[in-house]
């Protein structure tokens, strides 16, 4: 498999924008070589229903422009439906974490979450931040509107707050060790 192709099976993978630097930390190769095969798959996608795009040294996969009708109504549909169960999940993690990352979220979860996060940032349900603490990293949170429509102010007046917070927090922590872990075996 080259390279072009990789970097592709990535982007598909990890479901948001990659800077061009962790992709060279990724594949160990030179920025030229990355900005050659983005360039030559930029081409190979140009008359597909999947693009990529560029924006300050970041690439992501995203639809045609020439599909964005279709896509549009597809999205207005989707808003009218209920919330899926994986939706429902991923949302109560957020609320009740006040804010969590990707991999906390796929660590609790269980599977990725990266499409039902892209979903309720859609929705307008979360929204993404960069993390203070590290700024490869973005924290998902609750919207306003979120919370407004839940009637309450803050997602410490959610139900049993404390406990199901704590729980979540215990995990976030298993998860964070594991990384430390795998970092130092490495």
């Amino acid at each position: 498999m080259n390279l072009e192709q990789k970097i592709e099976a990535v982007l598909f993978w990890k479901g948001e924008p990659m800077s061009v630097e962790k992709l060279v930390e990724i594949f160990k190769v030179s920025k030229d070589e990355i900005a050659s095969a983005v360039g030559e798959l930029s081409v190979r996608l140009a008359d597909r229903g999947i693009v990529l795009l560029a924006k300050e040294g970041e690439i992501t996969l995203g639809t045609n422009p020439g599909i964005s009708d279709l896509i549009e109504n597809l999205q207005k549909e989707e808003f009218n439906k209920n919330l899926s169960k994986a939706s429902l999940e991923t949302l109560s993690i957020v609320l009740y974490k006040n804010g969590a990352t990707r991999s906390e979220i796929d660590y609790i979860r269980g599977v990725n979450s990266s499409f039902t996060l892209r979903a309720l940032s859609m929705r307008g349900l979360v929204e993404k931040i960069v993390d203070k603490k590290d700024s490869r990293r973005y924290i998902y949170k609750p919207t306003f509107e979120t919370l407004s429509f839940m009637g309450i102010k803050s997602p410490e007046e959610l139900p049993d707050y404390d406990e199901v917070n704590g729980s979540v927090e215990i995990i976030a922590e298993e998860l964070k060790e594991e990384i430390e872990n795998e970092q130092n075996e490495q």
